[in-house]
């Protein structure tokens, strides 16, 4: 899916902006504290903690931020929150998923609908735009872990779906429910990942133009500046001559 990929190209520049860097770092934070909540404080006994640390760890979050944020869990500290997923469109129809955590639905839910009416885009009901997604695993490394055929191999046989390749690098994908115990086979394989969570991957793609791209950018930021959005996908392609002029 190359608009999938082209986003996350989108996240990285964007990532290297402090307050950008700053928000991310305390969403991240907010996933451990919840996922050591829901199971064992231990990463390694806690598949849904240990992706969120590894993800944490690709995203450049300082040790012990980490540390703090499971031992918040494990004092009982913190506020409970609550996962939630919005679905709506965007500019030129094209889809969105919000993910948020939230410890009141009423608030983000307000503040959501509020972003998308502003920026040219539609909140709708649950399931309007779900239907045009996956839910995958993704697995990412960088291209100098091996070649197309050496990484597709070790994705073979560690149980992965498939493998998208380009110089930028590879990504393999599998079944959500499959995630922790094929990223732990390709860990043995190929070394520690970039990145291993759990992604909205379309199944289809709305082609955009520059002007299209901007609308779109600027609402997914709006929704990302959101304290209680966790992440925002969406299904968007773009001709690389676009993503250059952006």
């Amino acid at each position: 899916m190359a608009g999938h990929s082209k986003w996350a190209n989108i996240q990285h520049r964007k990532g290297r902006q402090d307050a950008v860097r700053s928000k991310l770092f305390s969403k991240l934070s907010k996933e451990i504290t919840v996922a050591a909540k829901m199971g064992d404080p231990d990463p390694e006994k806690n598949p849904r903690l240990r992706m969120a640390v590894k993800e944490a760890k690709s995203n450049s979050v300082p040790k012990d931020v980490i540390d703090r944020a499971i031992k918040k869990s494990a004092a009982g500290e913190g506020d409970e929150y609550e996962e939630i997923r919005y679905e709506g469109y965007g500019p030129s129809g094209v889809a969105v998923i919000v993910e948020a955590m939230t410890d009141n639905r009423n608030r983000t839910a307000s503040n959501v609908r509020s972003i998308f009416s502003k920026n040219g885009g539609n909140l709708g009901e649950t399931g309007s735009v779900g239907f045009m997604f996956d839910r995958k695993g993704e697995v990412s490394y960088d291209a100098e872990v091996g070649d197309t055929d050496k990484v597709m191999m070790a994705a073979i046989e560690a149980g992965a779906e498939d493998v998208e390749s380009s110089e930028g690098g590879h990504l393999i994908w599998c079944h959500d429910s499959d995630l922790n115990e094929v990223s732990n086979n390709l860990e043995e394989e190929l070394g520690e990942s970039n990145s291993t969570k759990l992604v909205w991957k379309p199944t289809t793609s709305t082609e955009l133009d520059l002007e299209g791209m901007q609308k779109l950018m600027k609402l997914v930021d709006a929704l990302e500046d959101d304290d209680d959005v966790q992440r925002v996908t969406s299904n968007f392609d773009a001709s690389d001559d676009v993503m250059s002029q952006l």
